[in-house]
């Protein structure tokens, strides 16, 4: 039997793209053979997207339409989306038809094997200065700082299986790192050339403070990465660093004092070789109190520190694919 499929499509005043986003989607996905659901997230619209996306449930059985109170961001809306769809494979994409519809018969053939089929806007259609060039910066940082190499991570244009995501939580501008995130607990991730289209309607969402915001959530992202399971390796090093260069400071400086009689009260390396030490104590106390954090975060809620992809037990008679699922099954046993 076909896999079924599940777009998601997060929604921000998108009226006038949403008829022909509709139209294109219906004609693709009736040319194949896979059930489907298309899930619109509505991230509080102010301009009738919301109104149209309620007749348009009414009168389509494959429209799921979730409404958010205000509007909460992209990586919210992803998130309400990936919740709220039941298909075996989950593809995103944008409201604006910049992403080509056609393109999703490729993502579906092309996730055969894998775990997620990223998009690459390979000719992009949009001004150099002011959009692609921050593009080509800030995916060459990500690819380097996250060891995940993509050449287009702000594409929304991807699939994914849904066991990849549904255990991953999303929150800032997190939802453009999930190949990564996903690539540390063993995903497979092919990246594919898609077709991108100019912008036809409406002004873009992206500006200045996105680019900010996606900055401080890859610092986010790569302590997670490293650190998330042992934040004292994080601290510990620098603390220790910090507080043997203070210490020796300090011991000189008493040296000076105690044998040779010079006046070290004015001198501004006492204030540095006492401020390192303090610095020094403190970034190890921080490192300790990550640790408890940690501790009480896996303990508490039960969340494992490892991902298994499959489980075989000859008298379970299948194979597992989810550890939540496992449990389960475990339990009933």
């Amino acid at each position: 039997m076909p896999e079924s499929i599940s777009i998601v499509i997060p929604v921000y005043n998108e009226v006038e793209s949403l008829p022909r986003l509709y139209e294109a989607i219906k004609d693709v996905m009736e040319g194949l053979d896979n059930p489907y659901e298309i899930v619109l997230v509505d991230d509080g619209s102010r301009d009738g997207s919301l109104k149209y996306l309620e007749e348009l449930a009414e009168r389509d059985s494959h429209i799921v339409v979730v409404s958010f109170r205000r509007n909460f961001g992209q990586t919210a809306a992803m998130a309400a989306g990936f919740e709220y769809s039941k298909g075996d494979v989950i593809i995103t994409m944008d409201a604006d038809l910049q992403n080509d519809p056609t393109d999703i018969p490729m993502m579906i053939e092309m996730i055969k094997g894998k775990d997620i089929v990223s998009g690459w806007r390979k000719n992009r259609k949009d001004p150099f200065l002011s959009r692609k060039l921050p593009s080509l910066i800030a995916n060459w940082i990500i690819s380097k700082v996250t060891g995940v190499s993509l050449h287009d991570y702000g594409c929304t244009l991807k699939a994914y299986r849904r066991e990849v995501v549904e255990n991953i939580k999303l929150y800032g501008e997190m939802h453009r790192f999930i190949p990564a995130i996903a690539s540390w607990v063993g995903a497979e991730i092919v990246e594919v050339p898609t077709k991108h289209h100019p912008r036809r309607f409406g002004t873009s969402k992206y500006g200045i403070s996105r680019t900010v915001r996606v900055v401080l959530d890859l610092i986010t992202v790569r302590f997670l990465q490293s650190f998330s399971t042992r934040p004292i390796h994080a601290f510990g090093p620098p603390g220790l660093l910090m507080g043997f260069v203070g210490f020796m400071i300090s011991l000189y400086l008493s040296y000076e004092k105690i044998i040779h009689g010079v006046q070290i009260g004015n001198r501004p390396l006492l204030l540095l070789g006492v401020l390192l030490m303090i610095l020094g104590v403190q970034a190890i106390v921080m490192g300790l109190l990550g640790e408890m954090l940690a501790r009480i975060y896996h303990e508490s809620q039960d969340k494992p520190i490892f991902v298994v992809k499959k489980v075989f037990r000859q008298d379970i008679g299948e194979v597992l694919t989810n550890i939540t699922e496992a449990d389960k099954k475990l339990r009933d046993k």
